[in-house]
């Protein structure tokens, strides 16, 4: 009984555990980003491309550019595990101005998806990528 309660209250996960989660949570974060806001973009899906907003203003190739690389571009590197942290930033760029900017004034409902994508993707870059990763495998090798 003691065990089963350690097992169940324990605060820190088997490390084999913590990096195959982390795979997959990456790897499936990154996947439906892409899918459902990125090719949506590119009208891949659709019958038409998706307008994408320009609350702050920027030139709109520079606008469209940044959205569709942080919506497609950068969750294959976040997929693969390929400077991860540094792929997450253009994403977090995009959905924090969708919450703080364009949804700031709209009901929880509408704001939440931005807000939720912004808050999985601050986990990633914070615990990172794990061991199932190419940010592994070039860290390793500057180590060594």
């Amino acid at each position: 009984m003691k065990s089963i309660l350690y097992k169940l209250t324990r605060i820190y996960p088997a490390a084999n555990f913590f990096h195959l989660t982390m795979l997959i949570f990456r790897v499936l974060v990154s996947l439906e980003l892409m899918i459902v806001h990125g090719f949506k973009k590119l009208g891949i899906g659709v019958s038409v491309a998706e307008i994408i907003p320009n609350p702050l203003h920027l030139p709109e190739a520079f606008n469209n550019g940044f959205a569709i690389g942080a919506n497609i571009i950068a969750p294959v590197f976040i997929v693969f595990g390929l400077l991860t942290r540094l792929a997450i930033l253009p994403v977090l760029a995009v959905t924090l101005t969708g919450y703080f900017v364009l949804h700031w004034n709209d009901a929880l409902l509408i704001k939440d998806v931005p807000f939720i994508y912004s808050l999985v993707l601050m986990l990633v870059w914070v615990l990172g990528p794990g061991k199932y990763s190419l940010d592994y495998i070039i860290n390793r090798k500057l180590i060594l």
